[in-house]
């Protein structure tokens, strides 16, 4: 669904992402971690083209999405991306913000949009919030929110920019609830989070990265329980000290 090809990205001088090459099999779950700084957020917004790249192909569904030739709007529709700090607009109801896309962009009837927000938000356990609005809502609430507009537009891979990194402790687990929902029904997802409980239960792989480099790469268990490199070694006991 997703692959990587010798991907390199720079920041002027600095070289944020370097020589990735990786794939994400159609419903497979890879949760990206490692220290901050070492490019996690960089990668998976160059999945929808927030981030440009300088070298390499990224192919989605087959496709070269950074080709010349692709209509970068019409493109982002197909791809769920869910942001660290929610993105809602304040002036819109929930219901609003989640009909908003598929109204614009799909051209669906504003009933048809209703009726589809309304079972969204039944599936985020947020079924009596179509009418309010952001400002009356919990992190946690906004949150799940947001993964019902990305749902909304039926996409068939869903990015995760560390979706519970702005949450209070109290918040976070409801917000995990709703991915891991995702996750059971098969949906394609990229998740950068330092969830690493969220990481063992779901992911069907686990991309461990530092200084813009895929370090390594291993399902959950053997992650866990046996990192290969050191730096991965020292990550995961800085985690568990913490």
């Amino acid at each position: 669904m997703i692959a990587f090809e010798a991907v390199d990205k720079w920041y002027g001088e600095y070289h944020a992402l370097q020589h990735v090459t990786a794939e994400v099999a159609r419903g497979e779950v890879v949760v990206v971690c490692g220290p901050s700084g070492s490019g996690k957020s960089t990668l998976i917004r160059t999945v929808n083209r927030l981030e440009e790249i300088q070298k390499g192909c990224i192919r989605f569904d087959g496709r070269d999405i950074h080709a010349k030739s692709v209509d970068v709007n019409k493109f982002r529709s197909q791809v769920g991306f869910v942001f660290q700090n929610f993105n809602l607009f304040p002036h819109l109801s929930v219901a609003q913000n989640i009909m908003l896309a598929p109204t614009s962009v799909l051209g669906r009837s504003r009933g048809e949009a209703r009726d589809r927000a309304e079972e969204l938000l039944a599936r985020v356990g947020l079924a009596n919030k179509a009418d309010a609005y952001p400002g009356q809502l919990s992190g946690g609430q906004q949150q799940r929110v947001a993964i019902a507009r990305a749902l909304a537009m039926d996409p068939p891979a869903m990015l995760f920019d560390e979706p519970t990194s702005a949450l209070d402790p109290e918040m976070v687990g409801e917000v995990l609830q709703v991915m891991k929902s995702l996750a059971r029904d098969g949906m394609t997802m990229m998740c950068v989070t330092h969830e690493m409980g969220f990481a063992r239960e779901v992911a069907d792989c686990v991309w461990f990265m530092d200084h813009g480099g895929i370090v390594e790469t291993g399902s959950p268990e053997a992650f866990f329980a046996n990192p290969q490199s050191e730096r991965a070694r020292k990550f995961l006991s800085d985690l568990r000290m913490h």
